[in-house]
């Protein structure tokens, strides 16, 4: 037989298309080409499987090789297909039977001793693939050292393999012969503890406020003067948030695992991601000529801080906007367009001056207004509008910072959230912070008292649809922190404060 085809995939954002490895063995001088829009990693394959067969024992067929990745206009790039096209050439010069290559899908680095290297995606290719040959379809067979993570795609047939030679005896075994085991999930380790509410002295209403955007997914500003604690309570916020649900573990996972970052031991943890303010757009964002997810996509479903609000440059904080609305951030390039998810939560901290002490007890601020102007002036208008609760810290008193901490723990904040993330489940099958503006109308309808209370306020501080609706969202959280059915004048009121709490933005 002069010609194989073997089963692999490519990776296209968060897709992982199906690439058919056409091995063809000609009559001729011996070449080796690769043909179907390769890039430059997957060429270079060529000298890795010829070493790969020789040290697995095979022989490297002499004769003309032609490897085509088909479809021909999806971009291949990264060393996934070594396993697949080294399989293929010894299915098409007869050494393994090619009969059993159709009950599975093959991906794999291989080194130039035969040794299969981990790959990236492997929990988006394994994904992609249940989803397309459902319940007993194709098996996956892949490196070793990405089992755990594949095995995450429930009822996934995932066989992992140390070297190319155990895969071709998987593959040449008759039965009652030894196979590859079949890799079964294994028992979670039990998630790191975080740091604790129960540390943090005082602050009362902005740990308020944090419940309050844990229970509705919100986003948070938080301004005060250095040493306030803004840092130390975004870093206790995660603790907080509602379980995640294992759709939701698997689209964070399958995001970081596009990137080579995934730990199975983060597994069903919200991620936590906190660029550092010299990040670059693209490092927000995502990029590359081969389109690769940034901060935002792999904070997807978990916590994005931006620590130093202001010090990020200001077009970087522009693209924000849309992802914040939306949800997810389209990649395009010259050569082709990848789409991300990006549902992350955002909370940013800032200074309210360059100094960082306008408004503090101590009345040390010497900036002038303009310099002070300026430096607000970094976060646009449309960015502010989209933030949901901006809660000012103040500094902590002396007798206070004394003191024994006394503080709530995390664990008691977190049933009660978990608590109010359920009613809103049940009764919308979603967060408050996804509420198109049509379930707002039907969700969020306030009593005649707290509808006249929000009518004041518009006027009052002229604020946008978009925050009437911001609004809203956030009153209906706290009315479901209470258990409320409908939400009355408090609620709203609470929900203004939390977004007028702040003296020293503009509204």
């Amino acid at each position: 037989m002069s010609l194989a085809v073997v089963r692999s995939r490519a990776l296209a954002g968060m897709e992982a298309p199906e690439v058919n490895v056409e091995v063809h063995l000609a009559n001729g001088l011996p070449a080796f080409h690769i043909v179907g829009l390769a890039d430059t990693e997957v060429k270079e394959a060529r000298d890795r499987v010829r070493a790969a067969i020789h040290n697995a024992g095979y022989e490297m067929p002499a004769h003309r090789i032609t490897v085509s990745l088909a479809p021909a206009d999806l971009p291949k790039e990264s060393g996934r297909f070594d396993l697949p096209i080294a399989l293929g050439i010894l299915a098409a010069s007869q050494q393994i039977p090619a009969s059993t290559l159709d009950r599975y899908e093959f991906a794999g680095e291989l080194s130039l001793t035969g040794e299969l290297r981990p790959i990236r995606g492997a929990l988006a290719m394994t994904f992609a693939m249940r989803r397309a040959s459902g319940p007993g379809g194709r098996a996956f067979i892949l490196p070793a050292g990405n089992a755990d993570e594949a095995a995450l795609v429930g009822d996934a047939c995932i066989y992992p393999a140390a070297t190319l030679l155990d895969v071709c005896r998987h593959l040449c075994a008759r039965d009652g012969e030894a196979r590859l085991p079949r890799h079964l999930p294994q028992p979670m380790p039990a998630p790191a503890g975080s740091a604790d509410f129960a540390d943090v002295k005082g602050q009362q209403t902005v740990k308020r406020a944090l419940e309050v955007a844990a229970a509705g997914l919100h986003s948070v500003l938080l301004v005060g003067p250095p040493g306030a604690g803004k840092t130390m309570l975004a870093s206790r916020f995660a603790g907080l948030l509602p379980a995640m649900s294992d759709e939701e573990a698997l689209e964070a996972a399958a995001v970081q695992s596009l990137t080579g970052g995934f730990d199975i031991g983060y597994w069903k943890l919200r991620p936590f991601r906190a660029p550092h303010h010299t990040s670059s757009g693209a490092a927000l964002v995502g990029g590359g000529s081969v389109p690769r997810p940034g901060e935002i996509s792999l904070a997807h479903h978990g916590v994005l801080f931006l620590d130093e609000l202001p010090e990020f440059d200001r077009r970087v904080l522009e693209v924000l906007r849309e992802p914040l609305e939306s949800g997810r951030v389209t990649i395009s390039r010259a050569a082709r367009q990848a789409e991300f998810p990006a549902r992350f939560q955002l909370i940013a901290a800032m200074n309210p001056c360059p100094c960082g002490y306008l408004g503090h007890p101590s009345g040390q601020c010497r900036c002038p207004p303009d310099v002070i102007e300026r430096y607000q002036g970094r976060i646009s208008g449309p960015l502010l509008d989209r933030i949901d609760i901006q809660v000012e810290v103040g500094p902590i008193p002396p007798d206070t910072l004394q003191a024994d901490a006394d503080g709530e723990p995390s664990g008691a904040i977190a049933q009660r959230v978990q608590a109010a993330f359920e009613r809103q489940l049940a009764r919308q099958r979603k967060s408050n912070r996804d509420l198109s503006t049509r379930e707002i109308d039907r969700h969020c309808k306030p009593d005649r008292r707290g509808l006249s209370t929000l009518r004041g306020a518009m006027l009052q501080f002229h604020w946008s649809a978009r925050a009437y609706h911001r609004i809203l969202r956030v009153a209906r959280t706290i009315a479901d922190l209470q258990g409320a059915p409908t939400i009355g004048e408090a609620h709203i009121s609470e929900a203004i404060q939390l977004r007028r709490a702040l003296r020293v933005l503009p509204p």
